[in-house]
């Protein structure tokens, strides 16, 4: 059993990405105490040994902390960006012309730049918006020779070495999984990371390549992970319920998002992607510039705290830190701060089971004994809701409904353990000698959350496990017990 796991109130999950800032082992640790869920190995830097290195780190840093932690393992995608210039940057004013040329060999300068990304002049045309270095420089194309898009600045500013580009609107026709992808997967795979996040799928395909490749790469360690959909692209808002189907969660990147679609529409579509997952019984992350000012301050922007709050609201499993943690100046205490704004959102977060089952089927036995824990549990008042679980579906199918009691996920596999640490209100907990006969099991899940504080005698609390004990889909056993 994991002897060092302490219950925590807050039921919002963390993500933190690993960086120069986070790396070291003292401060890793001190991270993974104030409240890191989940650290994202952003495969945008570094070589395949650092991402090794990076993953021993953390486990190590876990272990110490006594709270085990999913490693994420996120993908680059297709490098969709300009090349270099002769001085590192141009500045470009409103009005004059400028191209980009996929033929060209030299850097750049105020007329032109070159191009990582070769496919630009066939996926544009005369009259299309080019956004340039997260939408702070405006491109309106005039033309299209050979290789080169001809377009007039209407947005200028400064643009410097290796900037991303977007269509306003999608239309952008780089595929989803690079060959860089493709051997990182081998990497991930390599050091078991527990979720694999895609960026820039477009449809199921996508997911359903990503997956084919982790479960041939996972196979010398029987190691599956769960696969995460970025949504950055215009084209993956009308396939998002496929494009759910296909993954385990989504996470919504507002970044190259709100290139595409407009800053406005982000909001809206936050929310319905988080509901879409929940309904689909899969995770939701929310991503991008959410405690940014924290980069270089010690407090974050009551914008930002509400930013965070709202996303709790909406019903994101987890909100994500990028930059904060990889580079910022205050990484540990940017964690701390936005573990209690989500502690606080949640307060005000009610219960409202009824309407959630209110029309519903569910034809599985262990979906149904899942909701039926949850209802009856919420009715009774119960303090804690308990899952004996081999995969973790049971506590992420009671996860996706807000009984407003914590559920205490009890599991013998480690990998299971981790994967559930994304799950918002679940409290993962390793317990490697429960008991094969189901009655023994029973008493020591008891025994434990009395141990831990989380039930007194005579509370109220709801079980479930499936008969025989161990088997993957076999939760067929609802028992309420009062603690004696």
């Amino acid at each position: 059993m994991d002897s060092a796991h302490r219950p925590t109130r807050r039921a919002t999950k963390i993500v933190t990405t690993l960086g120069p800032a986070s790396s070291d082992p003292a401060m890793l640790e001190s991270m993974i105490r104030a409240g890191v869920n989940v650290v994202r190995l952003n495969f945008s830097h570094g070589k395949a040994q650092d991402h090794v290195e990076r993953a021993r780190l953390v486990r190590a840093a876990s272990a110490r902390a006594g709270r085990e932690v999913a490693i994420m393992a996120d993908l680059q995608g297709p490098k969709i960006r300009v090349g270099k210039f002769a001085a590192g940057k141009v500045m470009l004013e409103a009005g004059q012309p400028f191209a980009l040329d996929a033929a060209r060999a030299q850097p750049g300068d105020a007329q032109g730049v070159g191009l990582d990304y070769k496919a630009l002049p066939r996926d544009v045309q005369p009259g299309d918006t080019l956004l340039l270095n997260d939408g702070l420089i405006v491109l309106t194309v005039d033309a299209v020779r050979g290789e080169a898009v001809h377009a007039t600045v209407k947005l200028g500013g400064e643009l410097s070495d290796n900037k991303g580009i977007n269509k306003m609107g999608g239309g952008l026709s780089a595929p989803a999984l690079t060959a860089k992808d493709m051997e990182d997967i081998k990497t991930a795979m390599s050091l078991r990371a527990d979720y694999v996040a895609v960026s820039f799928p477009k449809t199921a395909a996508d997911m359903e390549l990503a997956r084919s490749l982790c479960v041939a790469a996972g196979a010398p360690w029987n190691h599956r992970p769960g696969l995460i959909a970025k949504i950055e692209r215009a084209e993956a808002i009308p396939n998002l319920a496929e494009i759910l189907q296909a993954s385990d969660g989504v996470m919504v990147a507002r970044g190259d998002l709100a290139v595409e679609v407009g800053n406005a529409a982000v909001p809206a579509l936050q929310k319905k992607m988080i509901r879409m997952a929940r309904q689909a019984d899969k995770v939701a992350i929310t991503a991008t510039q959410m405690m940014e000012s924290m980069i270089v301050n010690p407090v974050p922007t009551r914008a930002e705290v509400s930013d965070v709050a709202n996303a709790v609201l909406d019903g994101t499993d987890a909100v994500m830190l990028s930059a904060e943690t990889a580079v910022g100046k205050y990484p540990l205490e940017t964690v701390r701060e936005m573990a209690a704004i989500c502690a606080a959102a949640e307060k005000y977060d009610p219960a409202e089971l009824d309407a959630d089952f209110s029309g519903q089927m569910f034809t599985r036995i262990d979906h149904s004994i899942a909701m039926g824990a949850l209802f009856t549990a919420h009715h009774l008042g119960a303090k804690a809701i308990v899952a004996l679980t081999d995969s973790g579906s049971t506590a992420l199918w009671m996860s996706r409904h807000n009984a407003g009691i914590p559920i205490y996920a009890l599991t013998s596999k480690i990998g299971t353990q981790r994967k559930m640490a994304l799950y918002r209100n679940v409290r993962p907990i390793l317990m490697q000698n429960t008991s094969a006969n189901r009655d023994e099991a029973l008493a020591q899940a008891e025994a434990y959350l009395k141990a831990q504080g989380v039930v007194d005698t005579g509370d109220i609390y709801a079980i479930t496990c499936g008969e025989p004990m161990g088997e993957p889909g076999g939760t067929n056993m609802l028992k309420m017990g009062r603690v004696s």
